[in-house]
């Protein structure tokens, strides 16, 4: 033990997507109620983000909790990510912190995503779940037909070596 700081390191998660604009029908598509279940895969579900800072955030009934920390539209959203074991419980995962920035491209829209931090049991599922999300989203504003969410992870899953794409089950080590 020291009184002296140290410095550590965490690992994050970072995508870049160019995506059909405008920045404000992007912006509507991360935010909206009705648009969030497209993409993120989870028809009949609630999915609501409170539009201000300190508003409320729920995905998928209650599994994905947080507040909202920056709220500028349209250019950039973070809130808390946590992962709950169910709707009303608390979660056994560490919290993490999610943020997409859009930047105008001429027609098209700069998103960068950067989900933070990612510990070492959930990196692979993590990057399968926002590639397997941000091609649905991608697909949904260019106004292609949506395959269904199963398959575009089980398709990601080989490319980031994720044996078990479903979730749960989470790895039992979260302490990494």
């Amino acid at each position: 033990m020291t009184d002296k700081g140290l410095l550590i390191e965490e690992k994050a998660v970072r995508f870049e997507r160019l995506l059909p604009g405008p920045v404000e029908r992007v912006w509507e598509h991360l935010t909206r109620s009705e648009y969030l279940p497209l993409w993120f895969g989870g028809s009949g579900m609630t999915y609501e983000i409170e539009g201000r800072e300190g508003g409320a955030v729920n995905l998928g009934n209650g599994h994905i909790r947080g507040i909202v920390t920056r709220w500028r539209p349209p250019h950039l959203l973070s809130y808390t990510w946590n992962l709950a074991d169910g709707p009303g419980l608390d979660s056994a995962y560490p919290e993490s912190f999610l943020t997409f920035e859009l930047k105008p491209q001429g027609d098209e829209v700069l998103l960068i995503l950067t989900h933070r931090p990612i510990g070492d049991p959930f990196q692979p599922h993590t990057l399968m779940g926002w590639h397997t999300f941000l091609d649905l989203l991608g697909a949904l504003l260019r106004g292609e037909e949506l395959e269904p969410s199963d398959t575009a992870m089980q398709r990601n899953a080989g490319i980031y070596g994720v044996e078990q794409p479903m979730h749960p089950p989470y790895p039992e080590n979260v302490a990494d």
